[in-house]
């Protein structure tokens, strides 16, 4: 299962934001667990929830191979943990052909993610055309396919009956229904994504391939919800008990997470429609230049002068400089402010400080996280300075754009 169309400032970072002293700290990226190696650059982490259905899975597995090998005893349990991690080595792989289409498509992936139903590849844009999209989604559920015959070859190499040949069973038919059940074509799903893509070959446009697959995916969720307490009732010839009461409470946390998973797509993707709204040129704050021993009182006046709301740092030939922050100017008490210098509170530009006003969108949130600060110098093709980007500001143009798309 892949998850991409991530907004670049999603997961409560905001776009670009440095530390509140004004430095240009680096934001702390999330970890999602334990930190397993990475892959191609991409870091591979195993959540804690994996542990839990680990456990789970050694538990079930381990009851079913007393029935086949009863001569195992408490070794099963052994055998059925190695069988666990094998079987998450298998979703690995499922998710390292994500990975691999993604980078060969110039698609940034944040991070792979084994967790409690499997695994998620975080891709951070969508592709650009609706055949990538689909190859993009296809490869996970056919490399799942592949092992599934991997390991359907290597049993018959073993005899049955005995400990390789359950193993291989069971690896076989595990990864057989991770295929099958990604291949459904509903999101969050790998299906799902290939529905989306079908979708938005024919009709052109790739907001109603999203809304296609996430009502897919909400049907999906129900026909869960309903469609296995139902099959295992009947499997159970009727009668109710401990089996069944599991299948349905599965069958609850399974549904809630691809319906959970299909409303997180659309409301994405009707985030990524808004995303355009978001624009350097209306979100900038005029700006107005002094020179860097100008006392903050003078500069302040001189900026209530001119209707503005940012200072740029320029020197004598009146380029630009430094930009005075915002919150160290909001520390300096008032009675102090003819006696503080704008150089002590200003930071110092980089190149990544100068920001084009034509940026847009996704384009500019881009931007700013590639060059985290608190302000940027908004500047015109032609190089003259527009005036001061916030990163307050873009934050909240980006919660209201989210809001809106909710």
């Amino acid at each position: 299962m892949s998850e991409s169309g991530r907004p670049p400032s999603q997961n409560t970072r905001t776009p670009g934001r440095g530390g509140d002293d004004g430095t240009d700290k680096q934001p702390r990226e999330p970890g999602g667990g334990i930190l397993m190696g990475r892959f191609l650059g991409v870091p591979i982490y195993v959540a804690p929830s994996w542990f839990l259905v680990a456990a789970l899975i050694t538990w079930v597995f381990g009851g079913q191979l007393d029935t086949v090998l009863p001569e195992l005893g408490r070794v099963r349990y052994l055998v059925s943990l190695f069988f666990a991690v094998a079987f998450y080595a298998s979703v690995l792989v499922h998710e390292l052909a994500h990975t691999v289409a993604a980078i060969r498509f110039d698609l940034p992936v944040r991070r792979i993610q084994l967790q409690f139903f499997g695994g998620v590849s975080e891709i951070e844009k969508d592709s650009d055309t609706p055949g990538r999209e689909f190859i993009l989604a296809f490869v996970g559920p056919l490399l799942s396919l592949v092992l599934a015959g991997v390991f359907f070859g290597g049993m018959q190499l073993v005899e049955r009956g005995t400990v390789p040949g359950v193993l291989l069973a069971g690896l076989m038919i595990s990864n057989l229904i991770v295929a099958i059940f990604n291949f459904l074509p509903g999101l969050p799903l790998d299906g799902g994504r290939m529905l989306r893509a079908v979708v938005w070959k024919f009709s052109g446009n790739p907001m109603k391939g999203t809304v296609a697959a996430a009502w897919a995916g909400r049907v999906l969720a129900l026909a869960v919800l309903i469609g296995l307490p139902m099959l295992s009732y009947a499997r159970g010839n009727g009668e109710s008990g401990a089996d069944s009461l599991t299948d349905a409470l599965l069958a609850a946390v399974l549904a809630a997470i691809m319906w959970t998973g299909a409303g997180n797509g659309l409301r994405m993707a009707r985030l990524r429609e808004r995303l355009p709204d978001l624009r350097a040129r209306t979100l900038t704050r005029r700006a107005v230049p002094v020179s860097s021993d100008t006392p903050l009182s003078e500069a302040l006046r001189r900026a209530n002068e001119a209707g503005a709301r940012a200072l740029v740092v320029v020197d004598g030939k009146g380029d630009p400089t430094a930009l005075v922050r915002e919150s160290a100017i909001i520390s300096v008490p008032e009675h102090r402010r003819p006696w503080v210098a704008v150089s002590g509170l200003s930071n110092d530009l980089r190149p990544g400080m100068r920001v084009s006003a034509d940026l847009t969108g996704e384009e500019l949130l881009d931007t700013l996280r590639a060059n985290p600060s608190t302000e940027y110098l908004v500047v015109e093709p032609t190089g003259e300075i527009y005036g001061v980007l916030s990163t307050a500001d873009v934050e909240r143009a980006f919660v209201a754009a989210m809001s809106r798309a909710a």
